[in-house]
């Protein structure tokens, strides 16, 4: 035996086990302790389930839910089909060669193109890679969640007899849209944009990137659903309405609230409206900021687009999209509402 295989030998010999690996808690596991609590606990949570206050909210959680929950399901149907068969090579043949007509341009197409925030994140990335000018990708990712068919249809039934809330969510986001997307273009270089993940159903068929992307932005777009149709129906509910009244009723102070209210919530598109159209106590105008600033900048995107695009860009980036969105919302509210 060599010298080399002996020492090889040795050290196998040396080397200490290697443990099994830890299971990750899954869905199931989660699932079975949340049935054991109610199970153990029953005997507290029943008197607490005949209480008014929570008869009330759970009322208006399961209003919310299953008003917006079809127009959410179509949302993410129209965004599977355009995954699925029409690529972003098309995008990039349609857009002008001259960057700064290419950003209305890819702003109007956010109207035919419709995606959720989580779609338009990754395609913008692979409209960076494939060669299309930064400014014009980030206007696309801005303008497909905010103003496509689906979410025009859903906050005109949210706001029925309102159709200048359309009117004016539409305007709002294509201008937060455009505008930022000059901002992209004015800083040129000295915004740095770097390239992270792959390209989202990279290698996958037609078919398989239909199903993929129904059950990827179905699942993970219902779960804000549900808490943000929770959060908003504790304000409707267990907030004094003092309290939300003398929010409300001061102009600056509730654009800042919902504002804020609509980065953390991180709805989808497809169902936010129904969540600001049940804070009643707020005026149209931070209803719209709501409606515009959430599927422009949350804290999901934020995080994706960090993760996408690098930390020093969305460091810049999300301050000045929210900042727009807000500006957008409260000239084009003063303006219509």
């Amino acid at each position: 035996m060599s010298p080399s295989t002996s020492s090889a030998s040795s050290a196998r010999a040396a080397a200490p086990p290697e443990r099994p690996r830890r299971r990750a808690v899954g869905q199931v596991e989660l699932v079975a302790v949340a049935i054991l609590l109610v199970l153990v606990g029953g005997r507290w949570l029943v008197p607490l389930l005949d209480h008014p206050s929570l008869s009330t909210w759970s009322t208006i959680f399961v209003a919310i839910v299953v008003q917006s929950t079809p127009f959410l399901l179509v949302g993410v149907l129209l965004s599977a089909v355009i995954a699925a068969l029409l690529s972003d090579d098309l995008l990039k043949k349609v857009l002008p060669t001259r960057p700064v007509l290419g950003v209305p341009v890819a702003g109007a197409a956010g109207v035919a193109l419709p995606g959720c925030e989580c779609a338009a994140v990754p395609i913008a990335g692979s409209l960076v890679r494939r060669g299309v000018a930064p400014a014009v990708a980030m206007t696309f990712l801005l303008a497909a969640p905010a103003i496509n068919p689906a979410v025009l249809v859903s906050t005109a039934v949210a706001f029925p007899g309102q159709p200048e809330m359309v009117l004016a969510r539409f305007l709002a986001s294509l201008t937060t849209a455009v505008l930022v997307g000059w901002w992209v273009l004015s800083r040129g270089d000295r915004l740095p944009i770097a390239q992270r993940i792959a390209e989202f159903g990279e290698g996958m068929t037609k078919r398989e990137k239909f199903v993929e992307t129904v059950r990827h932005d179905f699942l993970h777009a219902s779960g804000f659903l549900v808490i943000g149709a929770m959060l908003a129906a504790a304000i409707n509910t267990f907030v004094p309405r003092a309290i939300v009244d003398s929010v409300a009723g001061q102009a600056v102070l509730g654009v800042v609230t919902l504002a804020l209210f609509a980065f953390l919530v991180a709805l989808c598109s497809e169902s936010d409206a129904f969540v600001a159209a049940s804070l009643t106590a707020f005026s149209d105008t931070a209803k719209l900021v709501f409606l515009v600033v959430g599927p422009a900048m949350d804290v999901k995107l934020a995080s994706m687009e960090a993760g996408t695009f690098g930390v020093p860009f969305a460091r810049q980036f999300v301050p000045v999209v929210i900042l727009t969105a807000m500006l957008s919302a409260v000239g084009v509210g003063w303006w219509l509402l």
